[in-house]
């Protein structure tokens, strides 16, 4: 009996010992799932997004992020938010602090996607799943959501060919001023782009812009004038409306008008498209990538598995098959502006059609 006793004791010590190892290892990586389920919808979202110079974050991703998290958690969650103003060292500090605050899970937008790797490694090291948001983070990230971005400079592309028609000709010189390189989708966009301009037109000048800067695409393209000549510049492929905005006002200074392309359906870049001055940009359904981001985090934060969520699978340098939702993208043109960015909510259009663009709209029956 005495035997038996003792069997049955260290049974259950090494019962004891699985159970504490199980708990250890999930408070160094994955947060517990009995613990995650405690907290019901009583949950703590942190939400970094990268700058405030695009119109979108503010106006768009934050709200909508917001809106759907409230209402998958009966309003219970909170939502802890900051920009990093284009900073990656704040960024990285705001993430310390989304730590410090014991968020349970974490949207991120990354400024600089490498540099956050650390960052990344901090939050799964206290238990926070990182959902990354639009551009995908390195890191052992837990889930990702964003548009194809390869798609998006192909739409790019095959919209300033069209826009240039006959005059596309391999002699024909185009300027591509792309983003950031601190940012993987510039680079995304670039590549999509080049597969489709390459060899259909000649690449006369080409730059990287520094912060997705409008001022400094402005200067790119008083540079990029000044070196192939006003006059034989066919078009300009912008990779956001935010730079064709700095872009238009230097060919503008020049006097110059040629197809620009764009991104983002910022409401000055769907204006100028409206007034002729901008050809196209790619309406992106933010309250769709929203959507998405809410429905991970919180699936995420609670414990529950992705895989009604995400169907698709992604890799960064650092971690394999990411569960994924790339959303479609849609070229926005002054023929379809009502069936995009009006039919969505995004804007009105006495929103566009201000006293400036009123006989723009009417021309296009924009009314």
């Amino acid at each position: 009996m005495r035997r038996a006793a003792v069997a049955v004791a260290a049974g259950a010590m090494a019962v004891s010992l699985a159970a504490c190892g199980s708990a250890k290892e999930s408070k160094g990586g994955d947060s517990s799932s009995s613990d995650s389920a405690k907290k019901g919808d009583s949950i703590k979202v942190g939400l970094l997004l990268p700058e405030n110079k695009t119109a979108r974050y503010e106006k768009f991703d934050k709200p909508l992020i917001e809106k759907k998290i409230s209402a998958l958690t009966n309003g219970k969650a909170t939502v802890q938010y900051n920009n990093a103003r284009q900073d990656a060292n704040l960024q990285a500090q705001q993430v310390d602090t989304m730590i410090t605050n014991h968020v349970d899970v974490l949207i991120l937008d990354a400024v600089d996607a490498k540099a956050i790797q650390n960052s990344v490694q901090k939050a799964q090291q206290a238990g926070i799943k990182v959902v990354a948001y639009d551009r995908l983070a390195e890191g052992p990230i837990s889930a990702y959501t964003s548009f194809d971005n390869e798609k998006v400079g192909q739409t790019q592309g095959q919209a300033l060919l069209a826009a240039l028609g006959g005059k596309a000709t391999k002699s024909s010189k185009i300027v591509m001023i792309n983003g950031s390189v601190t940012d993987p989708n510039a680079a995304q966009f670039k590549k999509g782009a080049h597969s489709v301009l390459d060899g259909k037109v000649t690449i006369a000048k080409e730059y990287d812009t520094k912060e997705w800067s409008p001022d400094n695409a402005n200067s790119e393209m008083e540079a990029a004038i000044s070196a192939v000549g006003k006059n034989k510049i066919a078009g300009v492929y912008s990779a956001n409306d935010g730079m064709a905005g700095g872009i238009i006002t230097a060919l503008s200074a020049a006097g110059l008008k040629v197809p620009v392309t764009g991104q983002d359906a910022e409401l000055a870049g769907v204006q100028r498209i409206v007034s002729g001055e901008q050809y196209m940009s790619v309406y992106k359904s933010y309250p769709q990538e929203a959507d998405i981001a809410a429905q991970m985090a919180v699936a995420l934060a609670k414990g529950q598995s992705l895989d009604s969520i995400a169907k698709d699978k992604v890799s960064s340098g650092s971690t394999k098959d990411v569960p994924s939702v790339l959303v479609p993208v849609v070229s926005l043109t002054k023929d379809n502006i009502k069936d995009t960015v009006i039919k969505d909510g995004i804007y009105t259009v006495g929103d566009i059609c201000t006293t400036k663009y009123k006989a723009a709209c009417d021309k296009i029956g924009l009314k």
